[in-house]
């Protein structure tokens, strides 16, 4: 039989499990899983298999617990610093600030910013020769910015337009039901897509949480999908055409009503 491990009256069996079940500190809370488990005389090295982690640092989180009590079981890693990795800060509080705000709009190329743009901001604010490219990076993540694709936004998009559509809409549908009581209303929504050359979207940095937009201008040639979606449903009609014009519009509604059976009891919006 394994010799029973040494622990220290700091807690006893059921306070270190709730500081095992409440912790919210992944490190901290496989320690107090260990300790706890020892606790109910558990060897240690069963303990260590149970929890995960290796019987050597198993005995050593043991022997932390037993001079410093819960001190020892603190994740030294989550104390936060001033300066990261023995490295002074470059910017200050208020320059921090300053920062955060110039994200907000378009640096003085007209581009997008990127570590090594913020990089430079940091040289011109702080008047010094040389700050590396990696730590416009670190500023960028510390503010909470991501490196995301952008959403593609058409630059003839409307928003007042958008906004007022999704207004009236509903309006509509209940005045066809009133219109055409005895029929069933279907709504589809539909668009054409040019398919050819289209922009390459590359990731940008912005706030975590917020997705950035990119104005594109599309460019195609030759193919032209039309495309029909009941957003009720999810169901989808796809139509492959030459051209766009009047007379192959035509043929794709009247392929879009056999496909989609509409009939006089069945009307589409």
């Amino acid at each position: 039989m394994p010799k029973k491990a040494y622990l220290a009256n700091h807690f006893n069996s059921d306070e270190l499990k709730q500081k095992y079940l409440k912790s919210q500190d992944a490190v901290e809370s496989r320690r107090w899983h260990l300790l706890w488990k020892v606790s109910l005389n558990w060897s240690i090295k069963n303990s260590a298999l149970a929890v995960g982690i290796n019987y050597d640092y198993a005995k050593k989180i043991l022997k932390k617990y037993n001079e410093l009590g819960a001190e020892g079981v603190k994740n030294l890693k989550n104390q936060h610093h001033r300066s990261e990795r023995g490295k002074k800060s470059l910017l200050s509080d208020e320059q921090l600030e300053k920062l955060a705000k110039e994200l907000e709009s378009r640096p003085a190329d007209g581009g997008i910013w990127t570590g090594p743009k913020v990089a430079r901001w940091i040289e011109k604010e702080n008047k010094i020769e040389k700050v590396w490219n990696q730590r416009g990076w670190d500023y960028l993540k510390k503010l909470r910015y991501s490196c995301q694709s952008p959403r593609p936004k058409h630059k003839k998009g409307n928003p007042l337009e958008q906004a007022e559509f999704i207004q009236t809409f509903p309006l509509k549908i209940k005045t066809l039901q009133e219109q055409y009581p005895e029929s069933e209303i279907d709504v589809w929504f539909f668009d054409e897509h040019r398919v050819g050359l289209k922009p390459i979207l590359r990731k940008v940095w912005a706030k975590i949480g917020e997705r950035p937009r990119a104005i594109v201008s599309h460019r195609y040639e030759w193919l032209y999908v039309y495309g029909f979606v009941k957003p009720q449903t999810g169901e989808t009609l796809w139509y492959l055409i030459p051209r766009v014009n009047t007379l192959w519009l035509n043929l794709v509604y009247e392929s879009f009503a056999i496909d989609a059976a509409i009939s006089e009891k069945k009307r589409s919006s």
